[in-house]
């Protein structure tokens, strides 16, 4: 990257790192059952709420409870289920044909990061109805109040029931793109660990790696606050004690409760402090393959730790020792970068995920990094800049 684009990245970033501190946070209040979800759906006098999730979650009955629970007291439930792994503006679109048909007053996103995307979205788009979803993408674009949102998580990994972000893929370019705004806060997180029990190994495996990727880049970029310090940290530890112990024994409760509490630490401190070129390549590659995306952050996480090298050696070595991965005392900034490094590995390979994306195709590469490039700069604080030409050469790391 050339001397000028470094200069526009950075002072774009710093002055967003002055002027953040000023803007109006907030964290979701914290639910831990249906009837909590009922009693402020009564007290805000809502009578239908429009439920926004997938088929997997459903068809697996998950949401039959809640559903239960509110029809009993008076509140119906306009099910939309037909979220995809990547949600689409099509999704967006067709969920609120479904709110406006049966005049809903609330939104109810209940299972992963898609359904929480789509129903951010969906609240995006009511609160500005003359903005396309492109009109809004990228930083602080939706400036209205969306209608009331609940965000019920069913894996331990996105993050989404306490972050401004939602991310969607064009219907028709299939071009990836993040929607971030303060008013896409959920006001309300119901966190029930019982609800991911029943997750399959490897959705629990790159769900929990995705909270990961967001709790490093947050923790090594340059917009870092001793808040987000303090639960990327946190979330980083609880990851490395407990996500291969919910991988080879699902029905672990507590271990389960240590998951979905390291995903919304992760969330609270990337909302601060940003992500960076894992995240900016991943969503290259869902846009253009529909690759899973806490799969693809999986893979790639290393592959970018290691392209930073020096840039992020010290902060690193913080993490491997916060994490007791080492003695802080004897072992070098250069070997503890490497042993966290490692120890993201040996758990890809631990949870059977690959070390390549086999989707991913070489005549792709140039146009994917530019995407990346584009999406990354000048927005994310990374520790180090790339142009899209550099980014190549991840890309190359990862393919199969």
């Amino acid at each position: 990257m050339n001397i000028f684009s470094k200069f526009y990245c950075r002072v774009f970033q710093i002055t967003m790192q002055c002027f953040m501190p000023f803007l109006p946070y907030r964290q979701p209040e914290i639910l831990t059952d249906n009837l909590d979800l009922y009693k402020v759906l009564e007290e805000q006098e809502i009578e239908n709420a429009i439920l926004i999730t997938d088929k997997g979650v459903r068809n697996a009955g998950l949401t039959q409870a809640l559903e239960g629970v509110l029809k009993d007291n008076g509140i119906y439930v306009h099910v939309y289920d037909e979220t995809v792994a990547n949600p689409t503006t099509k999704n967006v679109e067709d969920a609120i044909d479904v709110y406006k048909r049966n005049n809903c007053q609330a939104i109810i996103a209940f299972g992963g990061g898609s359904p929480m995307d789509c129903a951010k979205a969906v609240g995006a788009r009511l609160a500005c109805p003359k903005k396309t979803l492109n009109d809004m993408k990228g930083l602080l674009r939706v400036n209205h109040k969306i209608p009331l949102l609940f965000a019920i998580p069913t894996t331990a990994g996105t993050g989404s029931e306490t972050t401004l972000s939602a991310v969607i893929t064009d219907s028709e370019t299939r071009h990836k793109y993040a929607i971030n705004d303060l008013d896409l806060i959920p006001s309300y997180a119901l966190l029930d660990a019982k609800l991911t029990l029943s997750l399959p190994k490897q959705m629990t495996a790159t769900s929990g790696m995705d909270a990961l990727t967001h709790a490093i880049e947050a923790y090594i970029g340059k917009s870092t606050t001793s808040s987000t310090r303090r639960n990327s940290l946190t979330a980083i530890k609880l990851i490395f004690d407990n996500l291969e112990t919910v991988y080879n024994d699902g029905q672990n409760l507590q271990a389960r409760k240590r998951m979905l509490r390291a995903s919304y630490k992760a969330g609270l401190a990337f909302t601060k402090a940003y992500v960076g070129y894992v995240h900016a390549i991943a969503h290259s590659l869902g846009g253009k393959y529909d690759v899973p995306h806490g799969f693809a952050n999986a893979v790639i996480l290393p592959y970018v730790l290691k392209k930073f090298g020096k840039a992020v050696r010290f902060k690193l070595w913080k993490i491997g020792k916060f994490c007791g991965l080492y003695d802080g005392k004897t072992t070098s900034h250069e070997d503890g970068a490497k042993i966290v490094i490692e120890k993201i590995e040996q758990m890809n390979k631990n949870m059977g995920i690959p070390n390549k994306i086999e989707e991913l195709k070489k005549e792709d590469i140039f146009e994917l990094s530019k995407t990346a490039a584009k999406e990354a700069n000048p927005l994310y604080p990374v520790p180090k800049l790339f142009n899209a030409k550099q980014l190549e050469t991840i890309y190359y790391d990862i393919l199969k």
